[in-house]
């Protein structure tokens, strides 16, 4: 497997909530990344993939709510999400895509 193909592994898809672009003001971009991804994977990661210098990578486990489907109990799936912190002048455009 090529290494372009494992960072896409690492790196999920791009979280744009409220709170998400709450930190893009401050030069952070949030991910959802692997379960099993560790912060130096992440690093590595962010930087091939979009050619920007990384800060700080901090990460939060949110743990998957138990819901209802048809009557019946469900749970939602755990999401590990990691807050990248890009050094200045660097910038990632995630509403345009991947």
């Amino acid at each position: 497997m090529s290494a372009k193909a494992e960072h896409y592994d690492v790196i999920r898809k791009p979280i744009i909530t409220e709170k998400a672009t709450m930190a893009s003001e401050h030069g952070a971009v949030v991910f959802e990344v692997a379960m099993d991804a560790n912060k130096p994977a992440i690093k590595e990661a962010v930087e091939n993939l979009f050619g920007v210098k990384v800060k700080a990578v901090n990460t939060a486990i949110t743990k998957g709510k138990v819901k209802k489907f048809r009557g019946q109990p469900g749970k939602r799936r755990d999401v590990k999400k990691a807050y990248v912190t890009l050094e200045e002048g660097n910038t990632i455009d995630v509403s345009t895509g991947l």
